[in-house]
């Protein structure tokens, strides 16, 4: 997290006011619990609330002892709080529940699925679009990286198609757009009047969170009204940014928009992975960092805004206290519309603009208070603020600053540190330490070079962000200066692309770590544990004279070389240790289905205990890394990939980090060219060789790994051609007798021509995910004990289908899912000592979207009976 001071903070913290702190909390938590409240449960809220209002307002009226009077008033806050917030949150999300969208997205959402042909049942609406557009590639199943395009609005009218009945509403929908069809919608600007048809679908689809309902839209939106003046000015200085910058390297292209102004539109994948990775993506997120910087230029250094001391172009221009502060609120006002209210935006603007109060009528800041009174207004006007992580983010990590930032600066300062790096160190430690037990949550990690990281960031972040902005004001007026300020505003910029980039590549730039409560509550104590022994490797120098006790010196001892034993083993994860600490991977294995979400990774043992062939990276490459870091593989002689969806290659920079790889060999056909000249590109830039599998290729690695590809055959034309049926399939064969068959997504078409060149094997690599397009005479033929299927939980393909697992289980095979499971393992060299073993998830564990056209309750239970002995190996019957 940044140590970058916001615009009201003070340089000490020192008789903090934390009176209003419980009552911010009581609302932000009644809040969070009555987000969901169903439709009729208003009532009992609305009761409670006024009990809780009654109940304040006996307090506040009853004498009290003196010494109690502060503990009542306090508790007649925290009722308040809660009981307006008990009242806000029903009227707030009222909308979510009533009207026709929401009914129709239930009704949708128990339909059965449409047949082939029949239409889908569309509606007229009138929306008010209420965010940017946002675009995500979809990389996992066959879309080969098709854009999805969403929309935040509000849905005014509603028209139902063909009846013409109409409502008026004021209902918060997402609006979603497919492929070619997004062009004219993603030049859409918050308050934007439109009118669409589009299909209602549940709400929680796909990219959809706060919203009644998601409509799938088609064809372009027909314009009711223009945005509003301040929105076109704000649209335009954004494109403006964009346009300016078009002439710098590709990350400081894609960074500097999102410094400025929180625009990540054309921010390389790799280069966020790498900002995640070390946690610095709060710079891409607008926060206080941003606006204490501009509103320093205004009005100086936040400790002396308000004394004769103060510096600033207000001090320079001889404004007054209360002038200074109309401007700063303007400058806040523009700064919030700039730079989009997104909740750390929001929270930063709520502090600053206290902050102008407190200026303006000549009172004392204080920050603490300012900080609870913004998280009380917030989540009063907006309740979904209390669930958004990045509001609780901003929260702690402001609080970090504010409390624990000053006393941690002072104690490094005693031990002489200089006074610039003890602030800037204590600042980004205390924002680190309340952040990670949330972060770990999100990104399923801990990372050990998040503060250097951050320091070395601080010192480009504040120069980026100025030259930024004055790009940001310069491109509407002078267009050619505005490129020439660009060039520098690229180097501190670059400055920080290079920090995210080669921290990340260093090892624990990215520790796996479990998720879930359980890993909130291991990195609060491993925090804690830190802050406690950091004294202890850092004493205070002592006095002269001043005796030294012998046994401090052996507890310090101790505990440096505990910490550093713990440290190095963290860092370098030797196999041995992590076996002994996870049971992973288990003795013997042969072949590991990793659970990469929806898509496809298998890796087979090559001899070596560091050493495998891989066949498919799945579409995460976090999630491959993963997989063979826990492996423990560090040479990879081939990278196999079956063919070119997405879900099977967007994962290969994972595979390729920081790993010996040999050669990369894929499918005759480029089908999608686009992920194929992915692959090609990732290829040359690591220098592997990209080889092309053919039928009767046959190749081993080391004593026990062989395998044949049987197909693609060019001779054989197929009646669906494509990059399913283009899918490399091999037989596997390890030296014991243990036989394999590896079928990528072919389709039945395909596999058909296999008959005959497969005999009867032992694992099966279900082809497609499990998907019901199955040819049953091949399966029969191949007969497997062990069925593997990998697929993403919650996937909206409906993989995998319940039809065959289910034939399946009937010619007697063992079925296991990744999607229930988690990574498999296959055990043993031979049919007789076959077994296999699974590895839950836990850290990378995420929330999928709801889907419809799940497995069925029979099917889940089977898979469920098989996972209770999560690494005890266990032989299919014969």
């Amino acid at each position: 997290m940044s140590a970058t001071t916001d615009p009201i903070l003070h340089t000490r913290s020192t008789g903090a006011d934390f009176r209003l702190l419980l009552p911010a909390v009581s609302a932000w938590v009644v809040t969070a619990a009555l987000l969901d409240l169903e439709p009729g449960y208003d009532v009992l809220a609305f009761t409670l609330a006024g009990a809780a209002a009654l109940a304040a307002v006996l307090l506040l009226a009853r004498p009290a002892v003196p010494r109690r009077r502060g503990a009542a008033v306090t508790l007649a806050a925290i009722l308040l709080t809660g009981a307006a917030a008990a009242i806000a949150t029903p009227l707030h999300t009222a909308d979510l529940h009533r009207g026709p969208l929401p009914e129709l997205a239930r009704a949708a959402e128990h339909a059965p699925p449409r047949s082939p042909g029949e239409p889908a049942r569309v509606v007229e609406v009138e929306l008010t679009v209420a965010g940017d557009p946002k675009s995500h590639a979809a990389r996992g199943g066959t879309t080969g990286g098709q854009t999805l395009l969403t929309v935040d609005a509000v849905a005014d009218r509603v028209t139902l198609v063909p009846d013409g009945r109409s409502t008026r509403t004021r209902t918060p929908v997402t609006v979603m757009v497919r492929g070619a069809e997004s062009g004219p919608w993603q030049r859409l600007l918050p308050s934007e009047r439109l009118a669409a048809e589009a299909e209602v679908q549940p709400a929680g689809e796909g990219y959809d969170t706060e919203s009644a309902a998601l409509l799938v839209v088609h064809g372009p939106p027909r314009q009711i009204e223009p945005p509003s003046l301040p929105q076109r000015v704000a649209g335009r200085l954004r494109a403006g940014l964009r346009t300016a910058v078009d002439g710098l390297p590709p990350d400081a292209r894609g960074l500097l928009p999102g410094l400025v102004v929180g625009d990540t539109s054309q921010l390389p994948d790799d280069l966020g992975d790498a900002f995640r990775a070390t946690d610095l993506v709060h710079l891409v997120a607008v926060s206080g960092a941003n606006l204490a910087i501009v509103l320093g230029v205004l009005l100086g250094a936040p400790g002396q805004a308000g004394t004769p001391e103060r510096r600033g172009l207000a001090a320079v221009l001889g404004l007054s206290l209360r002038t200074s502060a109309m401007l700063g609120t303007a400058l806040t006002l523009a700064f919030v519309t700039v730079c989009r209210p997104e909740p750390s935006v929001l929270r930063a603007a709520g502090t600053g603009l206290i902050g102008m109060l407190a200026l303006a009528t000549g009172r004392p800041r204080q920050a603490v208070p300012a900080l609870a009174g913004t998280v009380l207004v917030l989540v009063l006007l907006d309740p979904f603020l209390a669930r958004s992580f990045g509001f609780l983010l901003s929260v702690l990590a402001t609080a970090g600053l504010l409390v624990l930032g000053p006393h941690w600066a002072e104690a490094l300062r005693a031990r002489r540190w200089p006074r610039h790096l003890a602030g800037a160190l204590a600042a980004t430690a205390a924002a680190q330490a309340l952040c990670a037990p949330v972060t770990v949550v999100l990104s399923g990690h801990i990372s050990l070079v998040a503060i250097p990281c951050n320091l070395l960031a601080e010192l480009a972040v504040a120069p980026a962000t100025l030259l930024g902005f004055g790009v940001l004001v310069l491109q509407p007026l002078l267009p050619d200066l505005a490129r020439l300020l660009a060039e520098p505003a690229g180097v501190p910029v670059g400055w920080l692309a290079l920090v995210a980039r080669r921290g990340a590549e260093l090892p624990g730039g990215q520790l796996s770590w479990p998720g879930g409560w359980f890993g909130t509550a291991t990195v609060a104590l491993v925090t804690l544990a830190v802050c406690w022994a950091a004294p202890l490797l850092l004493p205070r120098r002592a006095r002269p004279g001043a005796p030294v006790r012998a046994r401090l010196r052996w507890v310090r001892a101790l505990v440096t070389g505990v910490l550093l034993v713990v440290l190095l083993a963290v860092l370098l994860r030797p196999p041995q240790l992590t076996r002994i600490a996870t049971g992973w991977p288990p003795p013997g294995w042969r072949m590991v289905m990793c659970d990469v979400g929806q898509g496809d990774m298998l890796v087979l043992a090559a001899g070596a205990p560091d050493s495998a062939v891989v066949v498919d990276a799945g579409p995460d490459p976090n999630a491959a890394d993963r997989c063979l870091r826990d492996l423990g593989i560090t040479a990879v002689p081939l990278l196999l990939l079956t063919h070119f969806h997405a879900d099977h290659v967007e994962g290969v920079p994972g595979v390729l980090r920081g790993r010996r790889v040999g050669a990369v060999e894929g499918t005759t056909l480029d089908d999608p060219p686009g992920e194929a000249a992915r692959v090609a590109g990732w290829a040359a830039g690591a220098g592997v060789p990209l080889l092309r599998a053919g039928r009767g290729e046959r190749r081993s690695v080391g004593a026990g790994l062989s395998w044949e590809v049987v197909w693609p055959d060019p001779r054989v034309a197929v009646e669906a051609p494509g990059a399913n049926n283009a899918s490399v399939a091999l037989r596997v064969s390890v030296a014991g007798g243990l036989r394999m068959a590896l079928l990528g997504d072919l389709e039945p078409p395909a596999q058909s021509a296999l008959l005959g060149r497969l005999r009867r094997v032992d694992v099966l690599k279900v082809a497609h995910h499990g998907s019901a397009h199955q040819d049953w005479d091949l399966t029969g033929a191949l007969r497997p004990r062990l069925a593997l299927i990998s697929c993403g939980e919650g996937n909206a393909y409906g993989h995998p289908s319940a039809r065959t697992v289910d034939h399946l289980r009937a010619l007697g095979a063992s079925v296991l899912r990744t999607d229930r499971v988690g990574d498999i393992a296959v055990t043993g060299d031979s049919p007789v000592t076959l077994g296999v073993s699974v590895h839950p998830r836990t850290a990378h564990e995420v929330r999928k979207p709801r889907s419809r056209g799940g497995s069925s309750s029979a099917v889940a239970s089977g898979v469920g009976r098989a996972s209770h002995a999560p690494h005890a190996p266990r032989a299919p019957p014969g």
